[in-house]
């Protein structure tokens, strides 16, 4: 089975790449582009069969080293 994880900065929280990014675009010509968040994503092929037990052990590996769940949230995906 494989997992993906979408990482990003929860709402609120200042993103100065996301802002850096935006400014890029806008320089670039791409004058429609308001306001930018980036992150990350991660993919994880994992040895499990069952939907359920991946899911608990993606979510146990965002939450004590994949993102930062003070200041970040996740979304996991998964794939059999």
């Amino acid at each position: 089975m494989k997992a993906r994880v979408f990482v990003t900065l929860k709402n609120g929280v200042l993103d100065p790449q996301g802002k850096a990014i935006g400014h890029a675009l806008n320089g670039l010509g791409f004058g429609q582009v308001g306001e930018v968040r980036q992150g990350k994503v991660i993919d994880i092929e994992l040895n499990e069969r069952d939907e359920a037990k991946a899911r608990a052990s993606v979510k146990d590996m965002c939450e004590k080293l994949l993102a930062n769940t003070i200041i970040e949230k996740y979304e996991i995906e998964l794939k059999g």
